[in-house]
């Protein structure tokens, strides 16, 4: 995976464009609205969805697999920011203690056990009373079902990308133990770019 987000990054620089998801801004002010002040950003990409975070002033971290990406980020942001290179299911690249963490169309990238250490990984470095906001492509994206088969809902696109799609089913299997509070359907894109349905998943981590 990690050549291919490579080979992307460098070809199509940056390939979403400058502005953030709508799921990063609703995270944004969810985390503003709860007093967080430490955001992990896993799969932090070139950057474009950590901007809202800096706007409200909240110090971020990031987790980025792709040295070109990284790279386009300091274009971005400027050379301060914080962002470890590596893969997710190598959690945890620091010891801190996070109020929030910011996840957006990246779990659904990885295989079972690659999904169980990031999310485990997570877990582990959020505080009690912090908060999870992922996304996950639904299996009522137009991509459900096409390419080749890898397992149950699980395909390999034309571009060779593998992707694992959720229903409510697997979100309740993957996150209900994790803290889960919610589970709601979005779409994210329009104005002229692909539209694609994602779960919008947000948990919260409670003294047990």
């Amino acid at each position: 995976m990690n050549e291919f987000w490579e080979d992307a990054f460098q070809e199509k620089k940056r390939m979403w464009g400058e502005e953030p998801t709508t799921a990063a801004i609703e995270a944004a002010e969810l985390f503003e609205q709860q007093g967080f002040k430490k955001i992990l950003i896993p799969g932090f990409g070139y950057g474009r969805n950590a901007r809202p975070f800096y706007e409200k002033g909240l110090a971020v971290t990031g987790i980025e697999i792709s040295g070109t990406a990284i790279k386009l980020a300091h274009e971005l942001l400027g050379r301060e920011i914080q962002v470890f290179h590596g893969p997710v299911d190598n959690m945890p690249f620091d010891q801190e203690i996070y109020d929030g963490i910011f996840c957006h169309a990246l779990i659904h990238l990885l295989d079972s056990t690659q999904r169980e250490k990031l999310l485990r990984g997570c877990d582990r470095q959020l505080r009690y009373g912090g908060m999870m906001f992922f996304t996950a492509i639904t299996k009522d994206a137009s991509t459900y079902g096409v390419g080749e088969k890898l397992g149950t809902d699980r395909y390999r696109t034309k571009d060779g990308v593998d992707l694992y799609f959720y229903d409510e089913d697997s979100i309740k299997e993957e996150f209900g133990r994790f803290g889960l509070i919610e589970a709601t359907k979005i779409e994210e894109g329009g104005n002229g770019k692909s539209v694609t349905r994602f779960w919008k998943v947000v948990c919260k981590k409670i003294v047990p």
